[in-house]
Order: C-alpha cells, then sequence, then structure tokens
C-alpha cells in the first residue's frame, strides 16, 4: 500500500476488536456475509463447534467474543472493502 502512496491507518484488532456495528459496517463495504470474514479453519472456530448455518448476526456476535476469528488483513478505502489475501487484492482496491 505504501508503495502506491497510500499510508494504511492499521487497527490492532485484538487489542481494540471491532464491535457488532462495525463489523456489519465491515460486511456491507465487503459486499460479504459473516462467514466471509470469518476464519473457519482458526482452531477457535473449530473448538468452538460453530455451525456452519449460523446466521450473520450469530457470526458477527461470535466474532467480537473472539476476535482471533475475523479474517484479516482487511482493508477498507472509503465506502469499499476487500480481503487483503492475496495480497494482490489490495492492489484492486486502490
Amino acid at each position: 500500500m505504501r508503495d502506491n502512496g497510500y499510508e494504511p491507518n492499521i487497527i490492532e484488532y485484538l487489542k481494540n476488536p471491532p464491535n457488532v456495528n462495525e463489523l456489519n459496517e465491515i460486511c456491507k463495504n465487503l459486499n460479504k456475509s459473516a462467514i466471509d470474514i470469518t476464519r473457519t479453519n482458526e482452531k477457535e472456530y473449530k473448538q468452538l463447534n460453530i455451525p456452519m448455518n449460523d446466521t450473520d448476526d450469530v457470526l458477527i456476535e461470535k466474532i467480537v467474543r473472539h476476535p482471533k476469528l475475523l479474517e484479516r488483513p482487511i482493508v477498507i478505502k472509503g465506502k469499499k472493502g476487500i480481503i487483503g489475501r492475496p495480497p494482490e487484492n489490495v492492489l484492486k482496491l486502490l
């Protein structure tokens, strides 16, 4: 990002986890559902036995309580966003 003239605002999500409203806004900006921003391969996800068919509201509440479940990195520019994996995805947004 910096190579393209953008200085990122890095949010340390484990120290300052997003709240329900912020996660809903992230989903809206990404045009994704909650499962799309959930790290389903995360050990904690498997330990919690979260059903794949949970509603967005339920999944978002679980991400709030267990922020390690949040997919990362997420890059937001204005009202648009993208999951930065692979990193080349970020260039599509810039």
